[in-house]
């Protein structure tokens, strides 16, 4: 028996990679969180398969499905949002499985930030402007951030920031930001990337509040920040693709 972490990506099925597709349907029973993963992700699950939302449930209660899943000698898809790696809390189930002696593997998905990229069309690491990409949230009403994680500390390198849980708090991240990026510096917003109900707002830190209260949004949101998003044309080409720097694929021109 082995329980799979499968990332569903940030919302389209069409996202799911094909391992994920083929875990889902073969597994007899799936715990996915519903607030986040649409159920049209877990419909290729089999038929009489045990499909829960684990969005109401506890910890300790979707563990408890395991164990009984065990018992039964069923493998088991939890089905995470995005990619495990991130923000997935699959932390803490993990800690649980080993304490109990279940084996599990991870099946990596389509970040939400890589969705909103490919929603803005561009690329967030721009030659001479960002070559760094910063994934960070907000704590608002979830787990602290350890020292040394700000806003503040992020900014001063001037990359790309990704920042989630923030929607809500984008007068403080304003805030906190304009003084290393400018009031002028693009942030773009993307609600629900990749959903049939995408929206994208683009505007500054000083005008994106407004923005955001006028579209309503007030979760479910990605907030990106930094210069490269305004690079559209002004920056120089790559170094991979440059005739007058070979490597070892591309040998020099004679």
């Amino acid at each position: 028996m082995k329980v799979w972490f499968v990332g569903a990506g940030p919302g389209d099925p069409e996202l799911l990679t094909l391992k994920a597709q083929r875990i889902i349907a073969a597994c007899p029973v799936c715990l996915y969180a519903g607030s986040l993963v649409p159920e049209a992700v877990v419909a290729g699950a089999p038929e009489g398969a045990r499909v829960l939302d684990t969005a109401p449930m506890t910890l300790e209660e979707t563990h408890a499905e395991i164990l009984a899943a065990r018992e039964r000698g069923q493998d088991v898809a939890r089905v995470h949002s995005g990619d495990p790696s991130l923000y997935g809390a699959i932390a803490e189930q993990i800690r649980l499985l080993r304490r109990d002696g279940v084996d599990f593997e991870i099946v990596p998905g389509v970040p939400a930030y890589a969705a909103a990229a490919a929603a803005l069309r561009q690329e967030l690491t721009v030659p001479d402007v960002a070559q760094s990409i910063v994934l960070t949230r907000m704590s608002m009403k979830s787990t602290a951030m350890p020292n040394g994680e700000t806003l503040e500390n992020f900014a001063a390198t001037g990359a790309t920031l990704a920042i989630h849980l923030g929607i809500r708090a984008l007068r403080d991240i304003e805030r906190r930001l304009t003084p290393f990026y400018g009031a002028e510096c693009p942030v773009a917003v993307v609600y629900r990337a990749s959903w049939p109900d995408q929206a994208i707002l683009r505007g500054t830190l000083s005008d994106i509040h407004g923005k955001v209260r006028d579209a309503k949004i007030t979760r479910t949101a990605l907030i990106l920040v930094g210069p490269a998003l305004g690079a559209a044309q002004d920056f120089p080409d790559s170094a991979l693709y440059d005739a007058a720097r070979p490597h070892l694929l591309r040998p020099k021109a004679r």
